[in-house]
């Protein structure tokens, strides 16, 4: 992986100013997986209303039944993924205690040992980008990046996500932050 490649493996991506009237618009995603094939991220500030039973019909754990679905980007909607904290560091494969998964089974494992302190994120969908093209975005400067926390990454309010992090970037984004949704009504 020459030519200067660095993956954003483990980081979030902000909407910067420059994705208005996109679906990453004011949006907040972690990269779970970037490599010179391409990457794939989920994005954390999107919930879509409707819980884990709405969506799937299987014979679920209660403790995931109602569990919130987030649209974790427009590639594949019907998609699912899933983040949690596994048992050990060892089963980790986005970022320190924090693992990345798709399958029902699993997921259903997962549900089946949660805890009162587990975490878990599931979403609908994912962000997909080809070979070079986050990394062309990112020379276009269409987005921001900021280290992940699992604190940030299970947000309890993750609708304010963008807002938090974005105020942290300076002045110039401390007006972005407090901008209305659309622009025109500025």
């Amino acid at each position: 992986m020459g030519n200067g490649f660095k993956s954003l493996k483990g980081k979030l991506l902000l909407d910067g100013g420059a994705l208005y009237g996109s679906f990453f618009h004011r949006t907040v995603v972690l990269i779970c997986h970037h490599d010179a094939e391409g990457a794939f991220g989920l994005v954390l500030n999107k919930i879509s209303g409707t819980t884990l039973s709405d969506i799937l019909v299987a014979n679920l754990p209660r403790a995931i039944r109602d569990y919130p679905v987030y649209f974790g980007g427009p590639v594949q909607p019907t998609a699912l993924s899933y983040i949690y904290m596994p048992d050990s560091t060892s089963g980790s494969n986005v970022m320190d205690n924090l693992k990345v998964g798709h399958s029902l089974d699993d997921l259903i494992d997962v549900g089946e040992s949660l805890t009162e302190s587990s975490k878990l994120k599931i979403f609908a969908g994912y962000a997909g980008w080809s070979p070079g093209q986050l990394d062309d975005e990112m020379r276009r400067k269409a987005w921001l990046t900021h280290p992940a926390s699992l604190d940030m990454i299970f947000l309890p309010n993750p609708d304010k996500l963008w807002e938090k992090i974005i105020r942290t970037k300076g002045w110039k984004y401390r007006l972005l932050a407090d901008s209305p949704e659309d622009l025109s009504l500025n």
